[in-house]
């Protein structure tokens, strides 16, 4: 699988990584599905696996999963707090699950990322994180994702990317590019709902298995975009992605095709 830098000084990283929203947040006794699914994903060559104090038991959880090969993981996960008091509360848990150590993290949704970042910089300056980013899925946010860019205090921004998220989503994939800021494209299947339309026959003649594949390679063929990060709770289905992380960049008309037939323009 491709290696793409996150950011100036990131670390290289296979192209597709794991996300776990949704997928992750598994009741006891369900343990056993996710570490399923890592051990599938990570035979694969990913090594990148997003998660957040958002998305219930799934950073506990990760934690557990990948426990035994944490060396070879990079973990990015989020603070998602209104006071610094309890981002470090979340903090503090992260570095009981993931042995000491975020790889990247990340101001969830901006939400009081300039507090934040102060003390979030002292702990990459004492080793217990590496990156330091921001995210958040929605258009109206980018203006705030772009300034937090602009201070150049954080290294990576997560945000949707997909064919149809529009000029917004591309204004700051130039700018990250500008920067040279890392980009993690969560959302590239739309959360789900562009994998529901029927498949083209024209995609299946230009050799495409279906909407995952397809969306997965629109997504890479973009050089902007470091990792993206499909969340899936099915083995086979990181198996599926990984792969396609690991096929040829699709040409720039097949590219342009893939993304007026998921958009509903053809």
């Amino acid at each position: 699988m491709e290696l793409r830098r996150l950011g100036r000084d990131g670390p290289e990283l296979p192209v597709v990584g794991l996300g776990t929203w949704r997928v992750f947040d598994l009741p006891p006794g369900r343990e056993a599905v996710a570490a399923e699914v890592v051990d599938a994903a990570f035979e694969a060559g990913v090594r990148a696996i997003d998660s957040s104090p958002m998305y219930g038991r799934a950073e506990e959880i990760v934690g557990g999963a990948i426990m035994a090969r944490r060396a070879e993981a990079y973990v990015a996960t989020k603070v998602w707090a209104a006071t610094v008091d309890e981002g470090r509360v979340q903090f503090r848990r992260q570095l009981a699950w993931f042995g000491g150590r975020v790889d990247l993290l990340q101001v969830h949704n901006v939400v009081g990322w300039e507090i934040h970042l102060e003390w979030m910089e002292s702990e990459r300056d004492a080793g217990r994180i590496g990156t330091l980013g921001v995210t958040h899925y929605l258009p109206s946010a980018f203006g705030e994702i772009e300034r937090a860019m602009r201070t150049r205090r954080i290294d990576a921004i997560q945000v949707p990317v997909n064919p149809v998220e529009g000029p917004p989503a591309e204004r700051l994939l130039e700018l990250a590019a500008t920067l040279g800021i890392g980009v993690l494209g969560m959302r590239p299947f739309g959360q789900g709902g562009l994998l529901r339309a029927p498949f083209p026959d024209a995609l299946t003649e230009a050799g495409l298995s279906g909407w995952p594949e397809a969306l997965l390679r629109w997504t890479l063929a973009d050089p902007r975009v470091t990792v993206a990060l499909p969340a899936t709770g099915s083995a086979g289905h990181a198996r599926a992605n990984a792969a396609a992380g690991s096929a040829a960049p699709l040409e720039p008309e097949l590219r342009a095709l893939v993304g007026r037939l998921a958009a509903g323009v053809d």
